[in-house]
């Protein structure tokens, strides 16, 4: 039984092959007409209807064997106008014969030679009436879409203007296109034009009226996504863009690809080279312990290290509810009844020892510290406790217990310290680089900057200030961080400690720094809630600009393209101390971080009777 629409489709494939002949009836009469200047006698009327009926024949039987009325062709394509080429050539070849052949010929010479090329123009220009009839006709709504301007004139742009302007659900009507190519100035894509450049997306939203911008531009940098985001959202505009060629599995895009700008564009991060044979190397079949298991990096470090097989994963966290989450996560049960969930402090030097003793793992990360910095300048003493004699703790007992290679995370804030955050990080670092003078085994320390989406990040911050309704808090309008995800972070923090060398720190690239402000523009436009900002002004210790090196400190990369090698100047835990009980905690925790090589020799020269009488006049 033959369909409704098989019947409609049938019907236009037999009214195209009867406009085909009537084009060629159309194209024979007026060649005619020409040649005889516009006067011709009835036998010449009967003549050319006999060539004329030979033509409609003709184009049936050839039009048919090439598939042309069958529907194998889309009307209006390039592949159809090739085809009708062929088949009206070789119809006027036949008339054409046919012509000569006769004793006497049927109409001049030249009018078949004539009518043929009229009759490819006639049919070329029916069927491109046709495709623009039906372009029209199946374009997106003006009433209901969303005006879309097109950042983007290339390839990729021309393909989403196609398919936006082809679906009339798609909901997008593009109305401008830019791109920064001069010679695209004057083009019309679909009869869209280009309007200007990225710097005109302000002019033309005003201009036209949109709503949207799309930027097609397949893996576009960092900077020019920040440049254009920033302007669109200062436009009114919302932001959707294209996800990077990787993950687009079809060579051509389309209105489904389009997603909304996330943050992690905004950082340009690109796809990590890791070498997973060195890392199996030296975690597969391993005993590994990490401590601050159950914050932000930790969870997904142990995430992560769960992957490379490990002979055991102990997660060390003094946060009984972090723990079971992270063990809920890996193993899809939470009893915190088995010995790899391990709640302790890293300040109780003994609960740790007792520990690495018991266990004796092969590598540490250590990532448990407080990372608040305002918080830690109001009570500095808690760094001290935490982040250094913490850290001091987790060294030496990984030290006493053998381990083979120890990962201390450090921060970004530790190059050229201004902050108890800073220095206290930077004494890790060093104290670190001590323990690797007196051990075989490799000790080292990976620093990065902010990490989105982690617990207490300014990502989350800002996104519960908008959803109250604002206002969002930032320190000063040019602050900018570095920022990494947490699966890369992570990813390179494992890497680093795989290629690392004894008393390194390791700084993980993490490409141009970002304006939180942009940020939180961002966010805002991605919640669809305008917020208002407030600037509170830099806190202190806070920089207005994070660096990633400190003074004397080079950007090398010998062994990965994404992890520089820094030398640290070590520092022993008991001169760390005697500093200590010398200008107190705070004092030496600057000093210390601050100091080079020489100087931290001279801060650390006391007699033994200068230490005891120190101590006594501290204790009364």
């Amino acid at each position: 039984m033959v369909t409704t629409s098989a019947w409609q489709s049938r019907v236009r494939r037999f009214g195209l092959a009867c406009v085909d002949c009537a084009n060629w009836g159309i194209a024979l009469v007026v060649a005619t007409w020409f040649r005889y200047e516009f006067e011709m006698t009835e036998p010449e009327w009967v003549d050319l209807a006999l060539l004329a009926g030979l033509a409609f024949a003709g184009q049936l039987a050839i039009g048919t064997g090439l598939q042309m009325y069958r529907g194998r062709y889309w009307v209006g394509s390039v592949d159809e106008a090739v085809h009708m080429a062929w088949a009206v050539l070789l119809v006027g070849v036949v008339i054409i014969a046919a012509d000569l052949a006769m004793p006497e010929p049927l109409v001049p010479r030249s009018v078949p030679m004539s009518a043929t090329l009229m009759a490819l123009f006639l049919s070329w220009i029916v069927r491109l009436a046709i495709r623009r009839y039906r372009e029209r006709s199946t374009r997106p709504d003006r009433s209901s879409s969303q005006r879309v301007i097109v950042l983007g004139a290339g390839v990729t742009g021309q393909q989403l203007v196609r398919s936006m302007l082809s679906d009339p659900s798609s909901g997008y009507l593009p109305i401008a296109l830019l791109d920064d190519d001069p010679t695209k100035r004057r083009l019309r894509i679909e009869g869209v034009p280009v309007r200007g450049t990225r710097e005109h997306i302000a002019a033309v939203a005003v201009g036209t009226g949109a709503t949207q911008l799309v930027i097609a531009v397949r893996n576009a940098d960092a900077t020019a996504l920040r440049e254009a985001s920033r302007a669109a959202t200062d436009s009114g505009l919302a932001v959707k863009v294209l996800p990077p060629l990787s993950q687009i599995v079809s060579p051509w895009v389309d209105v489904s690809n389009l997603r909304n700008l996330d943050i992690t564009d905004l950082l340009g991060r690109r796809q990590i080279d890791t070498d997973v044979p060195s890392i199996a190397g030296f975690l597969s079949g391993k005993r590994v312990l990490v401590t601050g298991a159950g914050g932000s990096i930790g969870s997904e470090l142990c995430q992560q290290i769960h992957q490379f097989r490990p002979a055991e994963l102990f997660m060390v966290d003094r946060d009984e509810s972090a723990l079971h989450a992270v063990q809920l996560s890996l193993s899809g049960r939470a009893l915190l009844d088995s010995h790899d969930v391990i709640l302790a402090d890293i300040r109780d030097r003994d609960a740790i020892r007792s520990i690495f003793d018991k266990y004796r793992p092969d590598v540490v990360f250590h990532v448990a510290a407080l990372k608040h910095l305002p918080m830690l300048e109001r009570y500095p003493s808690e760094a001290w406790k935490t982040n250094v004699l913490g850290t001091a703790h987790v060294l030496n007992a990984a030290r006493s217990a053998g381990v083979e290679r120890f990962v201390n995370i450090s921060t970004d804030k530790a190059a050229n310290p201004t902050s108890i955050l800073g220095c206290s990080k930077r004494v890790g670092e060093r104290l670190t680089a001590h323990v690797a003078t007196e051990t075989e085994g490799t000790f080292l320390s990976v620093r990065f900057g902010n990490v989105l989406a982690s617990r207490g990040s300014v990502i989350t911050t800002f996104t519960e200030q908008i959803g109250n309704g604002g206002p969002i808090t930032i320190t000063h309008p040019d602050v900018t961080r570095f920022f990494m995800t947490i699966p890369e972070a992570v990813q390179l923090v494992i890497q680093a400690a795989a290629i690392g060398r004894p008393g390194e720190a390791l700084v993980l690239d993490m490409g141009a720094p970002v304006r939180i402000t942009d940020v939180a523009r961002q966010l805002m436009s991605m919640a669809g809630r305008p917020t208002p900002i407030v600037y509170t002004g830099l806190r202190p210790g806070e920089k207005l600009h994070e660096e990633l090196f400190g003074s004397g400190e080079f950007d090398e990369r010998p062994l990965h393209p994404a992890i520089s090698h820094v030398a640290v100047p070590p520092l022993e835990a008991t001169q760390l101390e005697a500093l200590a009980l010398l200008k107190g905690e705070v004092a030496a925790m600057s000093q210390c971080a601050k100091a080079d090589l020489s100087a931290r020799t001279e801060q650390t020269s006391f007699s033994s009777t200068e230490l005891v009488s120190r101590q006594k006049e501290r204790l009364a």
